[in-house]
């Protein structure tokens, strides 16, 4: 008798329990496939308010399951809604997800950037040598991405950022983008969702009809059938052409 009151007590918080548990996951799921590591503060914020609702429903059996449900299917709404209006609005993007910072530029360390980010030079050297990089001098930009990981770009061994001599040339020879990239982000996007992004061609000293040689040349006609025209650090234009055109 005791062993079936003991089941019956313990039923309820076995049921819910497996009831939330799947009820976060599809929600995760549907929030989207980025690691843990790559959330901007927006999904964290997100999740981590999820996470507490599920759990406010589980220590009191007594509450209505629908006060868990709503408050997350609310949460995951606007998770999707702003996700589908930041796909097509980069000013979004930067609000939710911040924008990346150039902890090394030419092998300098930029201490007001660090100072402003609230980095410290332990992290730095942790995630260099995370990167198997023992010595600043070998990096020749490090920007700390929005999700807290530093991406790297080394020098070779000539000390030169990757860049072969024929290359370091023509680029000498034509006053190349190189020299004008300030490197707020590897590589610097001109075109995003069909949307020329004029600051970034003021940065590196182009204009649009210069853009449009260059989309012109791979058999585009409109900058709105672009879905991403960027610039890499050797002065490279990738163009991908937008499917829906």
């Amino acid at each position: 008798m005791e062993g079936i009151l003991v089941i019956t007590e313990i039923l309820p918080h076995f049921l819910r329990t497996v009831l939330m548990y799947f009820t976060v996951f599809v929600v995760m799921r549907i929030m989207g496939k980025r690691e843990i590591g790559q959330l901007s503060i927006f999904d964290l914020v997100i999740s981590i308010m999820i996470a507490e609702i599920a759990v406010f429903v589980l220590e009191d059996i007594k509450r209505p399951l629908y006060e868990g449900f709503v408050p997350m299917l609310t949460l995951l709404l606007i998770q999707i809604g702003i996700a589908r209006l930041s796909l097509h609005s980069r000013k979004l993007r930067l609000w939710t997800d911040g924008k990346p910072s150039v902890i090394i530029q030419h092998g300098e360390i930029n201490r007001d950037v660090m100072k402003k980010q609230r980095y410290n030079l332990d992290d730095l050297f942790m995630q260099l040598r995370s990167q198997n990089i023992s010595n600043v001098a070998d990096v020749e930009f490090a920007i700390l991405e929005t999700s807290g990981q530093l991406s790297v770009l080394h020098k070779d061994k000539n000390g030169n950022s990757g860049i072969s001599n024929e290359s370091q040339k023509k680029m000498k020879s034509t006053k190349s983008l190189v020299s004008m990239l300030k490197y707020e982000s590897l590589p610097l996007p001109l075109i995003m969702d069909g949307k020329v992004q004029d600051e970034n061609l003021e940065q590196i000293g182009k204009t649009r009809f210069w853009l449009k040689n260059q989309i012109q040349s791979k058999g585009i006609m409109e900058f709105k059938h672009v879905f991403l025209c960027s610039v890499d650090h050797t002065g490279k234009v990738y163009i991908n052409s937008n499917k829906d055109k």
